[in-house]
């Protein structure tokens, strides 16, 4: 009863201080609608995103971690498009980068299940509420997601690398953007891939308080990521598996070089510094509330 005495007149304060100002109702609602949304209300959004993802059968999230990998192929896509269009100058990278944006806009956007999105949105039910229950549904989401999004990424791989789609000129610019993905040892991709999980993770944050915005957000966030050669273990693969499925690298490359170092940074990324950190700024007011 206290804490309802309390949240009553937390609303009532900045209701009585328009009233004060002559503001109509029209304008009192405009005011609100101009207030940024708290911590708190970001986290319960994406919370509760996150509950629901948890919920969806097993099937279902297969077929959209399975429709992302294939859609995150569209960066590759992209990117060797571009490349084969331009001069092979410093500048370069500036444009050929824009195209690494595009699988992402189109996951996100679309609502496809895509592995990185979900060590925040999913991790948090259980940070919420820890309890074993919710650690196998989270494990599940994960395994599913993950598998069935690699499966994707293959699928594509392989068709750029086995069809004539696309010119010769293209699928060169294909082969040169892919094994930058494999530059570097396990140390640099794990550090690499922290950063790429970080940034991600945060987009995630940043999505529900955007609004409009939202493909503004995604475009200029996964354009840092790309443009800073920052590894991402869906996209990533996709770009190695390329290289696999024509027998420009090898499977050993693809897993003891990229994925497990990827994979765990990411996993790092996600959940140390955005989930975890982002749960600590809420987490007392959420319990208080609770």
């Amino acid at each position: 009863m206290r804490r309802s005495r309390e949240k009553q007149g937390e609303e009532e304060q900045p209701a009585s201080r328009m009233r004060e100002l002559g503001l109509d109702d029209t304008e009192q609602q405009e005011v609100k609608e101009r207030i940024r949304p708290g911590a708190v209300v970001l986290h319960e959004a994406i919370r509760e995103e996150g509950e629901r993802e948890l919920r969806r059968p097993a099937s279902a999230l297969a077929w959209s971690g399975f429709a992302s990998g294939l859609s995150m192929g569209f960066s590759l896509i992209a990117e060797g498009l571009i490349q084969a269009s331009l001069p092979d100058q410093l500048w370069r990278p500036l444009l050929t980068k824009l195209g690494y944006t595009i699988g992402f806009l189109i996951v996100v956007l679309g609502r496809q299940q895509l592995f990185t999105e979900n060590t925040l949105t999913a991790v948090l039910p259980l940070l919420n509420k820890r309890s074993v229950a919710n650690l196998k549904r989270l494990l599940r989401l994960w395994l599913v997601v993950l598998v069935t999004n690699l499966i994707g990424g293959f699928v594509i791989a392989w068709v750029l690398g086995h069809t004539k789609v696309f010119q010769p000129e293209v699928q060169h610019a294909f082969a040169e953007i892919s094994l930058k993905s494999l530059e570097g040892g396990f140390g640099i991709h794990f550090l690499r891939a922290i950063f790429a999980g970080w940034l991600i993770a945060l987009m995630v944050w940043l999505l529900p308080g955007a609004k409009s915005s939202e493909m503004g957000v995604i475009f200029f966030i996964t354009y840092l990521v790309g443009l800073g050669e920052l590894v991402h273990i869906i996209i990533g693969s996709v770009y190695v598996l390329y290289l696999v499925t024509t027998g420009a690298a090898s499977w050993g490359a693809y897993f003891g070089q990229f994925m497990i170092p990827t994979l765990l940074g990411n996993i790092v990324g996600g959940v140390s510094l955005v989930a975890a950190l982002n749960y600590g700024q809420v987490a007392p007011q959420a319990n208080r509330k609770s």
